[in-house]
């Protein structure tokens, strides 16, 4: 069974900018596409930087803070202080870009995602060219796949391609995205085997297992 890789659910094409794409045209394309950042990118379509709303809203945020940092304040701070002044995409933006290859498995995306509290990943191929964005509701998207969709891959994929159930004997029903295997096979571990084959499938919500089998195998050397 194929599992979906991050091409297959990816946005693209992706809206970009350059470093030296003004800070007032930042602001109009964040608000025109309705998006949180924009990643920025080289001559070779390289990502080397993003700029988020909360990067640009350095500005606001230090409007009332005429005096620049203490020369003893932290590297970090004075960062911060040339970002909130900076006039082009190179001068705001992060230089930390989070990247994934176009052909990694989503799961791991979004074990990634969840890993390390991101919003989104950007894709690239393999010269390292951006070619998607990927967030957390385009990986939701394999929930909507619909129940017909489903019960056909179960039923093809797991019960009869392999486990080579008998068609007569076995069936998937799905309902809202669960599905309820129902039937009987000759062994024990073929059952189990069914519902984790069945668990894996993208878009599955949850596995109710009803299946019957002749022999209990669970003990067998």
């Amino acid at each position: 069974m194929r599992k979906p890789l991050v091409a297959d659910l990816m946005t693209h094409p992706v809206v970009t900018v350059s470093p030296m794409t003004p800070f007032k045209n930042l602001v109009a394309i964040l608000t025109e596409y309705k998006i949180g950042s924009v990643p920025v990118l080289d001559g070779g379509d390289h990502p080397v930087g993003v700029v988020s709303e909360t990067d640009l809203l350095l500005k606001e945020g230090q409007r009332e803070k005429a005096e620049p940092p203490s020369v003893l304040a932290s590297r970090a701070r004075w960062r911060r202080w040339d970002r909130g002044r900076g006039t082009t995409a190179r001068d705001v933006m992060s230089d930390r870009v989070h990247v994934i290859g176009r052909e990694e498995p989503a799961a791991a995306a979004a074990r990634r995602l969840l890993r390390q509290g991101l919003r989104r990943l950007y894709v690239v191929d393999g010269s390292g060219r951006l070619v998607g964005v990927l967030s957390k509701r385009d990986l939701l998207h394999v929930f909507l796949r619909s129940d017909e969709e489903l019960r056909e891959q179960v039923e093809q994929d797991v019960l009869r391609r392999c486990l080579w159930a008998d068609p007569d004997r076995t069936s998937a029903r799905v309902r809202d995205g669960e599905v309820t295997l129902r039937g009987s096979v000759e062994l024990r571990s073929e059952a189990r085997r069914a519902v984790a084959l069945t668990e894996a499938i993208p878009g599955v919500v949850a596995v109710y297992d009803e299946l019957k089998f002749d022999v209990d195998d669970a003990g067998a050397v």
